[in-house]
């Protein structure tokens, strides 16, 4: 029973075995043409021809590939315990190859299916196998290559069994002993003397014994940018077409292409574009520059550039203006004055000197004299810049608010009469109303819409109508005088109260004792005939202020006694003091 348990035991074991084998393995049985075509799998060179090759179980990259045919690349899916067929036929590439040509052989006795790779370490750059090129005896295993420098990489299996550098010569020889430490041995080929007589010759030719691979040198046809010049931030086309190329790549961010076609680049500086195009006849490289165009052209004027300022209190009177234009191209920004504008295009500046505050009443005026730099900065990606300016001259003023010297206005007795109309505006109120008038004519540059209100008013003596058409003469008088300095009479309002409003008498003795012009004491002494006098006036309003005139008795002039006599004094005196 020991017995019979440990055999089924073992037996178990052997299942278990062989069905773990079996569910590792899967074969790819593949059949290739030309029948000397290589295989390689998730890019390891396996062997050349037709053959059945082990794999695991799963998806493969299948690469078959002979130099003078085009390429076949296909993903197998295989699967556990069963072989899976897989036929590829690769078709002629290639024109014949024209000389010159130099030959290397190569002899590695052990690895003697090891694939070639030239210049390269894809399957594109695969040239054939070692025993394709070990013989030169009655018949002919050689691989003839462009004269240079090629570099040489012997490959199974995902080993790497030789790498090397091999400089060969037009009608030379070069025999690598991988055995032998890779010893390079140059030698005379006389060969290459008939081959040369028959160029060009085929990519591929084999016979039973023999095989001669002409590999055909790598080539750029054209590389060329278009334009050739940009400016900052335009792009240019580069274009090219290369022969017998695996790999072409450009510098300078392009990175790989295909092997024939066009990229757009936007370079930021002139860049010489470097163009590699790599295959088993060699790399090579092609160069062209975009030239990059990063200065920026910029315009900026003013027009105009001399501007008035002028500013009467806290009121502008005159600002003008002028019209600031640029233009620019190739740039990405542009400022005036550190504000960020368009590329081209104008905008209105104001005159608007350094100080403009306000001037306090009865203060200087302040002259302006100044210039003012607009100025332009353009700047693009591509490290150009440029600056304008562009100079404003401001000249102006700013002043106080104009002064409006307000002074009731006083007529003599009886004055103007009905048959003398313009007399009784003595001298020193012609002199007030002129001082008046100057300041309002001013003061109307800051306030255009000011009046003057004129309100008359006549003493108690004589009777109601006739002191109303007395005050209405004066009032009349006094705005014809107004009109007579330059003032528009729409600007001169006219009241006439007659009797009607009378300073009482203390309003008149409070007005006295504060009068700047002292009164003579005869003239205190006499009360009714200085409070008669203070009512033989006309006050003044400035509107819309409401300002009032002071109402002071002018003592101190001159015709002082002609004003303030009781008496209607005679016409030829009053005459004489107008």
């Amino acid at each position: 029973m020991r017995r019979l348990g440990y055999l089924l035991t073992l037996a178990m074991a052997i299942v278990l075995v062989a069905t773990s084998g079996f569910a590792q393995d899967g074969k790819l049985k593949i059949k290739v043409t030309p029948a000397q075509a290589y295989v390689f799998v998730d890019g390891n060179a396996i062997r050349e021809g037709s053959h059945s090759i082990p794999l695991s179980p799963g998806k493969h990259t299948v690469v078959v590939v002979n130099y003078g045919y085009k390429i076949s690349t296909q993903d197998v899916t295989i699967e556990a315990g069963k072989s899976t067929p897989l036929e590829v036929k690769l078709d002629p590439y290639g024109d014949k190859v024209p000389a010159p040509y130099g030959r290397i052989m190569i002899e590695f006795k052990p690895q003697g299916k090891a694939a070639v790779l030239l210049n390269g370490k894809t399957p594109g750059y695969f040239v054939g196998n070692v025993d394709e090129f070990n013989h030169d005896w009655w018949w002919h295993q050689e691989l003839l290559v462009p004269p240079g420098t090629h570099q040489v990489t012997i490959t199974r299996e995902g080993k790497e069994l030789y790498a090397g550098s091999v400089t060969v010569k037009a009608g030379e020889k070069v025999i690598i002993h991988v055995t032998n430490s890779g010893k390079l041995e140059t030698k005379p080929w006389k060969r290459g003397d008939d081959l040369t007589k028959k160029a060009p010759l085929p990519r591929f030719t084999a016979g039973m014994a023999s095989a001669t691979v002409v590999v055909a040198p790598t080539k750029i046809l054209s590389f060329s940018a278009s334009p050739t010049t940009v400016n900052c931030t335009q792009s240019s086309s580069l274009s090219w077409t290369t022969a017998d190329a695996v790999d072409t790549t450009i510098d300078n961010g392009v990175g790989v292409v295909p092997n024939n076609g066009s990229s757009s680049v936007t370079p930021l500086a002139t860049t010489n574009y470097t163009l590699t195009a790599a295959g088993p006849g060699g790399i090579v490289t092609n160069a062209s520059s975009v030239n990059v165009i990063t200065a920026i052209p910029a315009t900026l004027t003013a027009n105009p550039s001399d501007l008035h300022y002028r500013k009467i209190g806290d009121k502008v009177i005159t600002q003008d203006s002028s019209t600031v234009t640029w233009t620019t191209s190739n740039a990405g920004t542009v400022t005036i004055d550190g504000q960020k504008v368009d590329p081209n295009g104008s905008e209105i500046v104001k005159a608007e000197p350094a100080d403009s505050s306000q001037v306090p009443d009865g203060g200087a005026a302040r002259t302006i004299d100044e210039t003012k730099n607009v100025t332009l900065n353009a700047t693009n990606v591509c490290g150009g810049s440029a600056t304008q300016t562009s100079a404003i001259h401001i000249t102006g003023s700013v002043e106080p608010i104009p002064a409006v010297t307000l002074q009731s206005i006083f007529y003599p007795t009886d004055y103007p009469d009905k048959k003398n109309p313009q007399v009784g505006l003595v001298r020193s109120q012609q002199l007030a109303l002129a001082t008046l008038a100057g300041g309002f004519k001013k003061y109307l540059e800051y306030d255009p819409d000011a009046k003057l209100s004129i309100e008359a008013h006549a003493d108690e003596r004589g009777s109601k109508p006739f002191n109303q058409d007395l005050s209405e003469r004066r009032v009349e008088r006094i705005k014809q005088y107004l009109v007579d300095q330059g003032i528009s009479a729409d600007k001169v309002q006219t009241a006439a109260y007659g009797k009607d409003q009378p300073l009482d008498k203390a309003t008149v003795s409070t007005l006295e004792s504060t009068n700047p012009s002292a009164p003579p004491k005869a003239r205190l002494a006499d009360k009714r005939s200085d409070w008669l006098a203070y009512n033989r006036r006309a006050d003044i309003v400035l509107l819309p202020s409401g300002k009032k005139s002071a109402q002071f008795f002018p003592h101190s002039a001159d015709d002082s006694k002609l004003i303030w006599q009781v008496p209607k004094p005679p016409l030829a005196k009053v005459q004489a003091d107008q």
